[in-house]
C-alpha cells in the first residue's frame, strides 16, 4: 500500500465489480431502445460491527452530498417479528446472527429502489420487536445501505456500487454500546455485557469480521475519521458526475448536474411552461453549457500586476476562436456565446433534413480563416447525429482540425454521440443532460420538443 494512502488512514482495495452487471451498461448505454433504462442510483453498502459509526459515517456522507437526492436505509428495518414462543425468551435471540433479518425482504426494496420505485420500508420497533409503521422511501441518486451484515448475502453485496466497512476498536465500541444500551433501552450493564459475551462478541467474530474482505474501502475510526469521508464523498461526486457514455467516448463530457440545473431542465421540458419561461430557463442552461465549453479551451499562463501592486499569475483566453451555429436551434445559444466572448465571430450552418437519414447542406457562411480558429459548434439538441456530422464534416473540409472542434448541446441522445464519437474520436462533446434514446419516429425521449419552435414562438404556425 503507498504510505500516503496508509498516512489517510482510508484502505482501498479495489472496487469488485460484476462483469455481467458491467457489460449490460455498456449495451445499454449503446442502445437504449433495447430497454430504455432510467439511470441506476448509486448504491454504498457500510458494514461494521455494532456501535462501529455506521450510522454516522453515512450521515456525515448524506451531509457533503446535500446538492443530490441521498436515501439512508438501515438494516435494522428487516429484522423479523419475534414469535410469541422468541419473545418469551427474548433475552436468549441472537440479533447479530443473519437468521435474524428478514434478508429477502430487504432484497426486494433494494431491488425496487434500484429500479426507480418507491418502497414501503418497515420500521421495527425494539420494544415489542415486531414491524411497526412503514415509511415511504423514494428513489434516490445515492442509496446508503447500512447495517452489522449488509456484506453477509452475496445478493445484497452484488447490488453496491461502493463497500465501506467501518473498522472501530472493540472497546470503543463496547463502552458505546453500554452508554447507549443503559440510556435509551434501561437495560443494566450486567444485562448488556452478558448479552455482549453471549451473542455480539462471537457474532462479530464469526459473522461480521469475516466480511471485511470484501469492503472496497476500510475506514478506522469510523466518523472521527474526516479525510476518509472527504475522500469517499469525492469519489461518489465523481461517480455521479459521469454518465455511462463518458466510460466509452473520454470526449464526451456531462456538466455535473445540480438540484438548479434539474430544476431548469424540469421547467424547459413540461409542455405547459410558456414561450417566456421557456426562453428565461433555456438561456441560463445554454450559459452554462457555453461556459464548460469554453473550460476545454486551450489556455497560456500570464502576469498581471493588481491595483495593490501585487503580482498574479492566472491564465489568457485562446483569442483564435469562433463559434458556428446550425440554423435554426443552434442560433438560439449565439447571445450566450456572445455574452461570454465580447466581439466574437460567428458562422452559421443549414442543413435541410429529408426523412429521418437525407442530410443535405444547402447553405454556409463561414469566417474566411475559419481553419486556424477553434470553433464552438452550436445546436441545442444531439438526437441521431446526421446533422451534426455533415456539420463537422464541412468544418474539416475548411481546414478545422478535428481536435480544434467542441459541440455544444444541451441534450444528447445515446445514439447521436455514438454516432458522432465514432465518426469523430477527437472532437469534444459538453453537454448539460445525456437521454434516454430516441422514439420510433426518431424524436429525442423525453426530450423537450421542438426546440426551435418553442424557443422562437413558431410551435402554434
Amino acid at each position: 500500500m503507498d504510505l500516503s494512502e496508509a498516512s489517510l488512514g482510508v484502505h482501498f482495495s479495489g472496487l469488485h465489480r460484476n462483469m455481467e452487471t458491467q457489460n449490460t451498461q455498456v449495451e445499454q448505454a449503446l442502445d437504449p431502445l433495447a430497454g430504455k433504462p432510467h439511470k441506476q442510483p448509486f448504491v454504498i453498502g457500510i458494514a461494521g460491527g455494532a456501535s462501529a459509526g455506521k450510522k454516522t459515517v453515512g450521515d456525515m456522507i448524506i451531509d457533503q452530498l446535500h446538492d443530490q437526492r441521498v436515501v439512508l436505509v438501515n438494516q435494522d428495518s428487516f429484522y423479523h417479528s419475534l414469535t410469541p414462543e422468541e419473545l418469551s425468551q427474548v433475552h436468549e435471540y441472537n440479533f447479530d446472527h443473519p437468521d435474524a433479518f428478514d434478508t429477502e425482504k430487504l432484497l426486494s426494496s433494494m431491488e425496487m429502489l434500484k429500479h426507480g420505485k418507491s418502497v414501503d420500508i418497515p420500521k421495527y420497533d425494539f420494544k415489542t420487536y415486531r414491524n411497526g409503521v412503514s415509511r415511504r422511501v423514494n428513489p434516490s441518486d445515492v442509496i446508503i445501505l447500512e447495517g452489522i451484515l449488509v456484506f453477509h448475502d452475496p445478493r445484497v453485496r452484488n447490488m453496491m456500487n461502493m463497500k465501506i466497512f467501518v473498522d472501530t476498536d472493540a472497546d470503543v465500541r463496547l463502552a458505546r454500546r453500554i452508554r447507549r444500551d443503559t440510556t435509551e433501552k434501561g437495560r443494566d450493564i450486567s444485562m448488556v455485557l452478558d448479552q455482549y459475551s453471549k451473542f455480539v462478541k462471537p457474532s462479530y467474530d464469526n459473522f461480521i469480521l469475516p466480511t471485511k474482505k470484501f469492503a472496497d474501502i476500510i475506514i478506522p475510526r469510523g466518523g472521527d475519521n474526516n479525510v476518509a469521508i472527504d475522500l469517499i464523498v469525492q469519489h461518489i461526486r465523481t461517480k455521479l458526475g459521469q454518465h455511462d457514455l463518458c466510460k466509452i467516448y473520454p470526449n464526451l463530457y456531462v456538466i455535473h448536474s445540480t438540484f438548479q440545473m434539474r430544476g431548469m431542465h424540469t421547467l424547459i421540458r413540461d409542455v405547459k411552461t410558456t414561450k417566456h419561461d421557456f426562453i428565461f430557463y433555456a438561456d441560463r442552461l445554454i450559459r452554462l453549457v457555453v461556459e464548460h465549453g469554453l473550460g476545454h479551451l486551450p489556455f497560456t499562463e500570464k502576469q498581471v500586476t493588481t491595483p495593490t501592486g501585487s503580482v498574479y499569475t492566472g491564465v489568457d483566453f485562446c483569442k483564435r476562436l469562433c463559434g458556428v451555429s446550425v440554423i435554426r436551434s443552434g442560433e438560439s445559444m449565439e447571445n450566450a456565446l456572445r455574452a461570454c466572448c465580447k466581439g466574437i465571430k460567428i458562422g452559421k450552418i443549414l442543413i435541410h433534413r429529408e426523412g429521418d437519414n437525407g442530410q443535405q447542406l444547402i447553405y454556409e457562411k463561414l469566417p474566411q480563416d475559419i481553419s486556424e480558429r477553434h470553433v464552438l459548434l452550436l445546436d441545442p439538441i444531439l438526437g441521431t447525429g446526421n446533422s451534426a456530422v455533415q456539420a463537422i464534416k464541412l468544418l474539416r473540409k475548411k481546414g478545422v482540425p478535428e481536435g480544434n472542434i467542441i459541440f455544444l448541446n444541451l441534450i444528447s441522445a445515446p445514439q447521436g454521440v455514438h454516432v458522432v464519437c465514432k465518426e469523430f474520436p477527437r472532437i469534444k462533446i459538453v453537454t448539460s443532460e445525456i437521454e434516454t434514446g430516441l422514439n420510433q419516429e426518431f424524436r429525442v425521449v423525453p426530450g423537450m420538443g421542438e426546440f426551435g419552435d418553442r424557443y422562437f414562438g413558431t410551435d402554434d404556425e
